[in-house]
């Protein structure tokens, strides 16, 4: 059993930066995790994720503007968002999946655990 709890969302200014992380409880290191982030009247999406062996996967609309990373260490995942837009605005959700691949998934119902999610709102 993996539960997650996410930190470090907030209202950050058009340009600004955020840094989220996703704590786990369980064993996690085999584990692919996810973000995903749900915009207010808009479906769920992908947004980045990065696999048990660290490869990463991001949407197109972050590339080059966020970073996930992972600790297995202190059994967490980072996202690291830089020149952040209006449109980011959404609350962000981590997902887990046990996966002994590369790969990470963009549909979320392969997720067996999420977190709570938390909120991040930027302003123009």
């Amino acid at each position: 059993q993996v539960h997650l709890v996410e930190s470090g969302g907030g209202l950050v200014q058009s340009g600004g930066s955020l840094r989220l992380s996703c704590a786990a409880s369980g064993f996690y290191s085999s584990y692919a995790v996810a973000w995903f982030r749900q915009a207010p009247g808009k479906e769920r999406e992908f947004v980045v994720g990065i696999s048990g062996t660290g490869s990463t996967y991001y949407t197109d609309s972050v590339k080059g503007r966020f970073t996930i990373s992972r600790d297995n260490s202190k059994n967490t995942v980072y996202l690291q968002m830089s020149s952040l837009k209006p449109e980011d605005t959404a609350d962000y959700y981590c997902a887990a999946a046990f996966s002994s691949s590369d790969d990470v998934a963009e549909f979320g119902g392969e997720y067996d655990y999420w977190g709570q999610g938390t909120q991040v709102t930027v302003s123009s």
